[in-house]
């Protein structure tokens, strides 16, 4: 289903579900491990993009449509972080333009 395609970054849409957690309990995951382990997500989907097109250029059983399928995934996860972080740094943006 279309919904494995974005598994690796099943934690963070895991934290967004949860309900909210108190500032200083324990439960709160911390915004940048989310980010830790969303961007090694992407690594993950990189890597296994990498190595289903060297399979299939060197013959190593993989066809042509996994290949393809592997690097679109990482394609879409690229684009998916790539728009997380332009939307931060907007923020970013935004807040440091404030005057106070």
């Amino acid at each position: 289903m279309q919904t494995a395609a974005i598994s690796s970054l099943s934690p963070a849409a895991a934290a967004l579900n949860a309900p909210a957690a108190e500032p200083g309990s324990a439960a709160a995951a911390p915004f940048g491990d989310l980010l830790r382990s969303a961007v090694a997500g992407v690594d993950d989907l990189e890597q296994q993009a990498s190595s289903a097109v060297e399979g299939m250029m060197q013959g190593g059983g993989v066809d042509i449509h996994t290949a393809m399928i592997a690097t679109q995934k990482e394609d879409m996860a690229f684009e998916l972080a790539l728009a997380v972080r332009n939307k931060a740094v907007a923020a970013y943006q935004q807040v440091m333009s404030m005057q106070f």
